[in-house]
């Protein structure tokens, strides 16, 4: 990262949500309790399938690589965003904020592949079941999972990098919660027309293949699902797509109100809120949206819970 950065900022205000010191007391208590249910609900689905032998199975393989990825993603955001509503001046320092930055875009990047490779799974399932073993091997499985990490993190570094090479001189007052690239590049007293365009056409190519990915997917499964005769097996084959359709509604809608609306109609402020949904209740909704209405699940779960009873008496 270039020196004359350095030189000219070496923290960054983040202005918050509110100024009202009354609505931040307000904030911390809600947000301590999001991030409470945020972990618990990630951390003990992670746990449940890792100990539920009949949960070993791609499905719930991916699942819990999403429930990791929603923790990781409101970690990011959330501890901070908690200490600074307690401080009078939200500073944050050069470098951590070129950290969480690099975080966040990793986050956005293996949710998107996390959502597309579970439609590609939920497609093989209902589309192949006879083959469903054989085309979705383990090993398989963990090379999506592993190339979507990597991809992630190598888009997080790069945006990152692009942000803060570039140069912050007139102000450093961020109009955001968090340390968010869009913010950020409205601050730069450099040209930002490259990095911007270089952007918007990683952010395009993510969200336009996982989009595809997800449309085709589905596409067949609507198909398939049309082709079965009998409404218990229709019911049962659309089951297994409710939660992961109501994943990708809410994330994708939330995407599209951030970064879709014309300019005209574009607001900072705006974005901060839908902000929250997207980075803080989101994670917390997740493994909820996957247990409520999983019977596999709810099985698991009463399963230890009646072991556990038993081991008691």
């Amino acid at each position: 990262m270039a020196k004359g950065n350095q030189s000219a900022v070496t923290e960054f205000i983040l202005l918050g949500l509110t100024e009202n010191p009354e609505f931040q007391t307000i904030l911390f208590c809600v947000f301590l309790l999001i991030y409470s249910f945020t972990v618990l609900g990630n951390l003990g689905l992670i746990v449940l399938i890792q100990i539920s032998p009949q949960l070993h199975t791609p499905m719930y393989f991916f699942l819990c690589h999403l429930a990791f990825v929603d923790f990781y993603g409101a970690s990011t955001i959330t501890p901070n965003t908690l200490a600074n509503s307690l401080r009078e001046i939200k500073s944050m320092p050069f470098y951590a904020c070129a950290t969480q930055v690099c975080c966040f875009i990793t986050f956005s990047v293996w949710e998107l592949l996390m959502l597309s490779v579970m439609a590609y799974d939920r497609y093989v399932a209902i589309c192949n079941p006879l083959l469903y073993v054989i085309l979705m091997p383990r090993k398989l499985c963990l090379q999506m999972v592993t190339s979507s990490y990597i991809y992630g993190l190598t888009v997080g570094l790069v945006q990152a990098v692009a942000t803060f090479h570039m140069s912050f001189c007139d102000s450093n007052v961020v109009n955001q919660f968090y340390c968010d690239d869009v913010p950020l590049s409205a601050l730069a007293c450099s040209d930002t027309q490259v990095k911007e365009l270089m952007l918007w056409i990683i952010a395009g190519f993510n969200v336009f293949f996982s989009l595809i990915v997800v449309l085709i997917s589905y596409v067949f499964i609507v198909f398939t699902i049309l082709k079965i005769h009998s409404a218990a097996g229709r019911h049962k084959a659309f089951s297994t797509c409710a939660s992961h359709l109501f994943s990708i509604t809410m994330y994708y809608g939330t995407l599209s109100f951030m970064y879709l609306r014309p300019k005209s109609s574009h607001s900072l402020d705006k974005d901060k809120f839908a902000s929250v949904f997207y980075a803080v209740v989101i994670p917390m909704l997740n493994p909820l949206i996957y247990s409520l209405r999983n019977q596999d699940v709810k099985k698991a779960f009463k399963k230890i819970f009646d072991k556990a009873h038993s081991d008691n008496r």
